[in-house]
């Protein structure tokens, strides 16, 4: 056809880097919950990684005043500077930790914070060891990164934590670094002190860096407590990066801030590759993560002991779901049966088809752990009421119940 000649052809491939990504498991099974309850379906929905508070009055009111003043102009790319010294005085508050500013980025919650990190860390054919099960995210962001993710396995034997054994017989000459996750998800598991020191002594026998996950710190049951790998020594603090961000502490996941504390180095090509995709993250979440971190800690408190209220009253029924085997998690707000048993007396050949059924049949949606490393599991979030917490756990078993075939 005439004016066709040297058109555009809009079929081509897209680039190689994004071919090999698989969609959020999480977000995708939020999703069709969330179709399905606005068409008028009663659906559970229990995938969801986020609390069910509402963010803290206070910090409501400090991003509130800090829009009233005009403060809604562009920051610097890393983050305001108080911003960074309420990091600063949380680290050494809560972890004995000395950082300076330029050891400090702010980024639009720690998703991007972990992006940006492999994206100045890797180069091709780098290996990022990962423990399994694993947050969905870690190898995509690798693989993004032209890196090479590197399974290390976690079992219910072990409470799905690594050794340091592991991630030694996993280290060649292409491993830059390993992942932390403590408290964990999907897990719930934390890494002991002793635990963390062998890998810490590890990690420095073969000179590699430490990315340690620490979104989850502040939700820690019974006598557990949080140790960030970096407080174990010198060594470890210099070649730990420290995720963390206001979004699971205080119930602000739509607010988008996260930071990372590490070698200044790092962080300062961080920023010049923030400055170049994202300007700086929203400067009115910035003024609300100030409060956040200055201002009284009581709501985050009242959530920990209502997470771990509602922990206590549905770990025990979850784990009499015929099939089921539970390891109690220490963190967190994620439950993770093992279901191979089930499965295989409900006549279901995988964990997605699994879930898929509990979703469509029983109304409860749960995240299949294929989907983080671990297709013998489901993951469950008691992020929501215990009413509707039981009400899901009496629907699973039931369902389960009415479909085993002996």
């Amino acid at each position: 056809m005439k004016g066709q000649k040297g058109a555009i052809q809009l079929t081509k491939k897209l680039a190689a880097r994004v071919s090999t990504l698989s969609p959020s498991t999480t977000l995708a099974i939020t999703a069709k919950a969330k179709e399905m309850k606005e068409s008028g379906i009663d659906v559970i929905g229990l995938g969801a990684g986020e609390p069910d508070y509402n963010t803290p009055e206070n910090i409501l009111e400090a991003a509130y005043q800090s829009m009233k003043e005009g403060k809604t102009k562009y920051t610097p790319s890393g983050g305001l500077p108080a911003l960074k010294d309420a990091v600063i005085a949380k680290l050494k508050r809560d972890q004995q930790l000395d950082y300076t500013r330029q050891e400090i980025m702010i980024g639009i919650g720690a998703k991007h914070v972990l992006y940006t990190l492999f994206q100045v860390l890797l180069d091709p054919g780098d290996e990022v060891i990962i423990p399994t099960p694993y947050w969905v995210s870690y190898p995509e962001q690798v693989k993004l990164a032209e890196g090479v993710p590197v399974f290390v396995e976690g079992t219910s034997e072990s409470h799905f934590k690594v050794t340091a054994d592991q991630i030694r017989n996993a280290i060649t000459s292409s491993t830059k670094a390993v992942i932390i996750n403590s408290p964990g998800n999907p897990t719930g598991m934390i890494y002991s002190r002793d635990e963390l020191q062998q890998i810490a002594d590890v990690c420095q026998e073969k000179d590699i860096w430490i990315i340690s996950d620490e979104i989850y710190e502040k939700l820690i049951y019974g006598n557990e407590k949080h140790i960030s790998i970096a407080q174990l020594s010198e060594d470890a603090k210099k070649r730990t990066f420290i995720i963390n961000g206001v979004s699971k502490s205080h119930s602000m996941t739509g607010w988008r801030i996260g930071y990372i504390a590490g070698d200044a180095k790092v962080v300062g090509a961080m920023t010049n590759l923030a400055s170049h995709s994202t300007s700086n993250p929203t400067t009115t979440s910035q003024y609300a993560a100030i409060e956040a971190y200055d201002g009284p800690q009581d709501a985050v408190e009242t959530m920990r002991k209502d997470f771990e209220s509602r922990l206590e009253r549905i770990y025990p029924q979850l784990a009499a779901i015929p099939g089921f085997t539970v390891v109690k998690p220490q963190g967190a707000f994620y439950l993770l049966p093992e279901v191979t048993e089930a499965m295989k007396k409900t006549g279901f050949s995988n964990v997605d088809e699994f879930a898929s059924a509990l979703l469509t049949e029983a109304k409860v949606a749960v995240i299949p752990g294929s989907g983080f490393g671990s297709p013998e599991t489901i993951r469950l979030s008691y992020a929501t009421s215990i009413d509707l917490l039981e009400e899901a756990v009496k629907r699973i078993r039931s369902f389960v119940e009415a479909n085993w075939k002996e």
